[in-house]
């Protein structure tokens, strides 16, 4: 099966400021893929090279087996893209511009489109100057999912929506992907590809440093825990734990960071009185430095791993 994304070597440069390096990608079809990093880590540049809004300082790229810039009209017809920043028809009403859209492409069942307006809980008929970020965005991805394309370039899609509509766009990229169509989300929130990724590629200063499940990548990921117990604990009883770090414990309550599991810590604190667990989420960039460390560490580790990755 052809890939539905393929890169190679691809590099945008924009003198001083960052782009992205050498980036070497395969997403195959039928996938829900994430891909991750802080912002301004190339994540928008990335989907901006393969739709040839911009072009490559060096290196190649295919869409659906077609060349980003030979293919691009052939590519267009069969994508949607949903910008991180919308910018639509403002003095047209929701349903005026899904028409006018569907017009354009000329394939939309009506039915369907209707049905995505509402299980997104769309107004159709205020214009669109009149309507908040979060329902400015189901306008977008109502216009991205109607016309069910082979491949879903989204970036950052859930900005502004409530969790409802949320789980509702979740379920929209699963049906894509039972379907055999492919779902390309980049996004800085691990929390909003957990659930939903096949796979997810992260991306820290331009370069893709890796390529992981979701699962292998939780396994790594960094846990700030707060237990509070019904007395006083030893502080010793936890530290050789695996994985735990940053141990205090004060006044009954422990605080720590656990890399990876917390089986060991959850069972080493059962062992006394529980009176309340707190987890605090924690940041990619927590993530990527306990994943990776810094500096020329992380140099080192994505120039190993990034040579070639294969989702």
């Amino acid at each position: 099966m052809t890939a539905a994304i393929e890169t190679r070597g691809l590099t945008k440069s924009y003198g001083r400021s960052r782009g992205i390096v050498d980036v070497d990608l395969v997403v195959e079809a039928g996938q829900i893929f994430g891909f991750l990093g802080p912002n301004g880590a190339g994540k928008s540049t990335m989907i901006r090279l393969l739709l040839d809004l911009i072009r490559p300082s060096s290196g190649e790229a295919w869409v659906l087996g077609l060349d980003i810039h030979r293919d691009r009209l052939a590519i267009d017809r069969r994508i949607s893209y949903v910008p991180g920043e919308l910018s639509l028809y403002s003095e047209l009403t929701g349903r005026q511009l899904l028409t006018y859209l569907g017009n354009l492409h000329g394939h939309v069942d009506a039915a369907y489109r209707d049905s995505l307006i509402e299980r997104l809980e769309l107004d159709p008929f205020k214009r669109i100057k009149t309507l908040s970020r979060g329902n400015k965005q189901k306008v977008g991805l109502v216009a991205a999912f109607m016309i069910r394309p082979e491949l879903l370039m989204l970036d950052e899609p859930t900005a502004g929506l409530d969790p409802f509509v949320q789980l509702e766009f979740e379920r929209l990229c699963e049906e894509a992907r039972s379907g055999g169509r492919t779902v390309f989300i980049s996004s800085h929130q691990l929390p909003e590809v957990e659930h939903l990724c096949d796979r997810v590629g992260i991306i820290r200063e331009g370069k893709l440093l890796a390529v992981e499940t979701i699962a292998d990548l939780k396994a790594r990921a960094l846990h700030r825990l707060e237990i509070d117990f019904g007395g006083p604990v030893d502080a010793a009883t936890f530290s050789n734990l695996p994985g735990v770090r940053d141990l205090a414990v004060t006044d009954g309550t422990l605080r720590c960071t656990v890399m990876g599991s917390v089986d060991a810590l959850i069972k080493a604190a059962a062992r006394f009185e529980v009176h309340n667990i707190r987890s605090i989420d924690t940041s990619l960039e927590e993530i990527f430095m306990a994943y990776y460390g810094s500096g020329e560490a992380a140099d080192k580790t994505a120039a190993g791993e990034a040579g070639h990755v294969a989702a």
